[in-house]
């Protein structure tokens, strides 16, 4: 995965980031200190349609139709998280695999996962 840079950043209190390649984009959001405060791993072969969403004081959510299992998501995410920075990697692998544990997907919010504006730039 690589880096998408020169992202709009709406606070000094946070950093948005994107990741991309051929099966998923991912964006965070990390506090100054680095702590993950919420992503979208968004995948499949047209990366916008689903997404698995975590937010530090919400939880857990599904953007679009047809969820994996959580189970393949992190199998998926594991195999390319090396190509992260580590805090990231880690940050949401540990997510991943809480999400997983849960035996099932997340509540779904959304028929199609929306970008930001700022998730639009490339």
């Amino acid at each position: 995965m690589r880096e998408i840079l020169g992202l709009t950043q709406d606070s000094p209190l946070t950093r948005r980031r994107w990741f991309h390649d051929d099966y998923f984009d991912l964006f965070v959001s990390q506090a100054n200190g680095g702590a993950l405060q919420d992503f979208q791993l968004c995948y499949g072969l047209n990366a916008g349609e689903r997404a698995v969403v975590w937010e530090r004081e919400r939880g857990y959510f599904h953007d679009g139709a047809n969820p994996l299992k959580p189970e393949t998501i992190v199998r998926r995410f594991s195999a390319v998280a090396h190509q992260l920075p580590g805090e990231v990697a880690r940050a949401v692998g540990e997510r991943l695999r809480e999400y997983a544990a849960q035996g099932e997907p997340a509540p779904s919010r959304r028929k199609r996962f929306r970008r930001a504006e700022w998730q639009q730039q490339a």
